[in-house]
């Protein structure tokens, strides 16, 4: 069985559980995939806590989730997919056949020691996004003082919650350019900024793009990579404003 990027989702994550729990085979496998919560607060993420996740997952608490529910993590993958996942392998817990993985142990260990089970760590990380979010403001602020123009590139769930955090207009972000026909010619909710196409960013030559996909910037570098020619940069909100 498979549940690729559901786990977040759900708003009854023990009710859920219990379904794979009765769905399951006597010697069946699950895999669950999910954006790993270490990642996200290693990296200052913050821009992918938003409605849509009604959790945001550990391997600890996975594992003690599924334990509750009759069922035993037996492997566990680190993939680099929505800035860094897991993919956890379960079975039931009486399934002996298949033996624990020690990588399994190693990340709970990893996420102890960076202090996912003490909640004095999340204090520092919203003190760390706080800084953060000044750090952009400050940086588009400049820009404008000094002439500069800064545009953005895609209209991701993550870049909605980055921009209106951060209280980001049109003033200090002129607009943002989205391959999808269906975003464009459209405004971003709740900043108001106007979605445009791609070949904006060519006539309008602006100084600065800002990549608000920023988990896709090596593949934006590439696409876009002709606003090298009149002196154009990159920037990356997250884990904080570099320029490229």
């Amino acid at each position: 069985m498979v549940a690729n990027n559901v786990v977040a989702h759900v708003p009854d994550l023990h009710d859920f559980l219990e379904g794979f729990k009765i769905l399951l085979a006597p010697g069946g496998v699950i895999t669950f995939e999910f954006p790993h919560l270490l990642k996200l607060m290693q990296e200052y993420q913050f821009d992918t806590i938003y409605h849509e996740h009604f959790s945001y997952i550990s391997l600890l608490v996975i594992r003690r989730a599924l334990f509750n529910h009759g069922l035993r993590v037996f492997d566990v993958e680190q993939l680099p997919t929505h800035g860094g996942s897991l993919r956890v392998y379960a079975t039931h817990e009486e399934n002996t056949t298949l033996q624990e993985n020690p990588a399994v142990n190693a990340l709970c260990m990893e996420e102890r020691e960076f202090g996912l089970e003490s909640l004095d760590t999340y204090d520092q990380f919203s003190k760390s996004v706080v800084n953060i979010k000044c750090n952009i403001l400050q940086f588009l602020i400049d820009a404008h003082q000094n002439g500069k123009v800064v545009v953005g590139y895609g209209a991701p769930a993550k870049g909605n919650t980055l921009l209106n955090y951060c209280g980001v207009g049109p003033e200090l972000l002129s607009f943002t350019v989205d391959a999808s026909p269906h975003k464009q010619n459209m405004l971003l909710p709740g900043t108001r900024i106007p979605v445009l196409a791609p070949d904006a960013i060519r006539e309008k030559k602006p100084d600065f793009v800002l990549i608000l996909p920023w988990n896709l910037k090596n593949e934006i570098i590439d696409t876009m990579s002709y606003i090298r020619e009149w002196g154009g940069k990159f920037v990356t909100p997250i884990p904080g404003i570099e320029i490229l």
